[in-house]
């Protein structure tokens, strides 16, 4: 059972993560707060060496909780990948990350360029990590399972902070995938905005992560099948599921409609090119209108790595 999320340590942790990560910027336009029906304000976790919110939680994973030289293995959909490769490798750590046959090519190619030994397995996320498991078991290599461990979620909490500092606001929307994201900007949230609404958002092409928090307990899908591949979860993580207990207030499902729908209208008000997983605060505020009419809202544009054919759709809608 992993250790509670600690606020000292994510208070702790903007020390150790690479400036470049940190005090990203909020992005606001009155044309998508018309069309929304609310005052949005999206920070921008992709303007990075990264381009995703990852190198957050990765750096101050490897800063804190790996020994001198010790070779790591994860799994990973892509941009954690990218952010634990880079932060390993900067401190002389060797990373192996397994990956899905079907990943994003981009996605693939950049943990490469960060140094990582990419290996492909599986047809999706779940798959590849399992694969990941089981070349740790045996190489005797550590496995890193970003949902599980608690410095990574505390990582990802400073952005919690940040925005509370950028606040006040009634309701802050967090893209749910593993949790660690989640854990991480809830736990900061209950404590410096303890009065901020946190709404959790999956794909309801992949909901096993609301189910499993509606149940209690972990639910496995038959298949994770969404656009959205940074929350493609189809195996939750059950200790994650208690980790995340108290941190959330609601969540949510959004189709693969409104996850489109939200990344034109991200492109055509604030001009950014934002990958699905990120633009699923938008959709949900597409989803259900009412909830958030006339309310101070915060969301996360935790990444901008497009796939060729996503962008290439993107960039057919007229702006």
């Amino acid at each position: 059972m992993p250790r509670p999320i600690d606020i000292t340590r994510i208070r702790a942790a903007s020390a150790l993560i690479d400036p470049d990560f940190l005090n990203s910027p909020m992005a606001r336009s009155p044309g998508l707060d018309a069309v929304l029906g609310c005052t949005l304000a999206a920070k921008v976790e992709f303007q990075n060496p990264i381009g995703s919110f990852k190198g957050r939680g990765a750096e101050f994973f490897v800063a804190t909780e790996l020994t001198p030289g010790e070779a790591i293995v994860c799994a990973s959909a892509g941009n954690f990948g990218q952010g634990l490769a880079r932060a390993a490798t900067r401190r002389g750590h060797a990373c192996t990350v397994f990956a899905a046959e079907t990943a994003n090519p981009l996605k693939i190619e950049a943990m490469r360029g960060f140094g990582a030994d990419v290996r492909l397995a599986g047809q999706d996320f779940d798959a590849a990590k399992a694969a990941a498991k089981r070349f740790a078991a045996s190489t005797g290599l550590r496995f890193v399972e970003d949902g599980l461990e608690p410095a990574i979620a505390e990582g990802a909490g400073t952005m919690g902070l940040e925005i509370a500092a950028a606040g006040p606001f009634d309701t802050m929307i967090v893209p749910l995938g593993n949790g660690a994201l989640l854990a991480g900007v809830g736990a900061a949230l209950r404590d410096a905005a303890p009065g901020t609404r946190i709404v959790a958002v999956v794909a309801a092409q992949a909901p096993s992560m609301m189910l499993s928090l509606d149940a209690g307990q972990a639910l496995e899908t038959e298949k994770a099948d969404t656009i959205a591949d940074g929350i493609a979860i189809r195996v939750p993580i059950p200790e994650a599921l208690d980790t995340l207990r108290g941190l959330y207030d609601e969540i949510m499902s959004v189709s693969e409609d409104e996850i489109f729908r939200a990344m034109v209208l991200l492109r055509r008000h604030l001009g950014h090119n934002v990958e699905p997983s990120g633009a699923v605060g938008v959709a949900a505020i597409l989803a259900q209108p009412h909830r958030f009419a006339r309310r101070q809202v915060a969301t996360l544009l935790c990444g901008a790595n497009l796939s060729p054919a996503m962008a290439a759709q993107l960039a057919a809608v007229p702006v």
